[in-house]
């Protein structure tokens, strides 16, 4: 992934990362939601620590500018959540995510990213992410969202939130492809899936070894693939 200029409406994040952030306190107060803060941005990470603090409903108990502090520091502080950069400078957001699941499940991890392509979404989810949200979000978004998320919900920026509905769409979308096969086509096909030869399916269906062939050739066709493993791949998906 490459490195993208990081502006916020809550702040305008340096690109010089300082060596470790301490946690910044190991009280915890009744009735707040405890917070974690893991970016590499020292300008951006004090906007944020300061903009959460100010709401009374929140105190920022740590702060890391990178995966190796924030996997020593997260567990002794067992936050209620965490935002998670991706780009930090040692090891990237996301696998911090998953080690930190692994040592330390019980904080909710709150994505706070530049990325929104399709790969890293779902990377993030998929290691234990439970919201993501993009740095142009505003500090009101924000606090919303890490409300929502201590109360178990998945909050998404309205982009990302429509990328994901769209991935679905598309897993859920019929092979058009495999519609145009008449039956007899798609027989050849089932059989072909299970790992009959041609010369056994043309036993088996009671047709001559061509007409298979030519059954074959039109398949090929109509899902526009080359080879018999692609077409298998079409019809397990479709």
């Amino acid at each position: 992934m490459t490195k993208h200029n990081k502006v916020v409406r809550m702040g305008i994040a340096s690109e010089t990362p300082k060596p470790v952030v301490a946690p910044s306190s190991t009280r915890k107060p009744p009735g707040k939601i405890r917070v974690a803060i893991v970016e590499d941005d020292a300008e951006l990470l004090a906007a944020l620590a300061r903009l959460i603090d100010t709401d009374a409903g929140f105190q920022v108990e740590g702060r890391f500018n990178c995966s190796a502090a924030a996997l020593e520091g997260i567990p002794r502080l067992n936050p209620d959540v965490v935002i998670m950069d991706i780009n930090l400078p040692d090891v990237d957001g996301v696998e911090c995510v998953r080690q930190l699941k692994m040592i330390c499940p019980q904080p909710q991890v709150l994505m706070l990213t530049v990325y929104e392509d399709t790969e890293a979404i779902f990377s993030a989810l998929r290691a234990g992410a439970g919201g993501y949200l993009l740095k142009q979000t505003s500090i009101e978004e924000l606090l919303g969202a890490l409300r929502e998320i201590n109360r178990g919900g998945s909050p998404m920026s309205s982009h990302i939130a429509r990328k994901v509905v769209e991935y679905f769409k598309e897993e859920a979308t019929p092979n058009k492809e495999m519609e145009m096969l008449s039956a007899r086509e798609r027989e050849v096909l089932e059989l072909v899936a299970e790992g009959y030869l041609f010369k056994e399916i043309a036993d088996r269906i009671g047709v001559s070894f061509g007409t298979v062939h030519t059954y074959s050739r039109r398949i090929y066709e109509k899902l526009q693939v080359r080879s018999r493993t692609q077409a298998v791949a079409k019809f397990r998906r479709g």
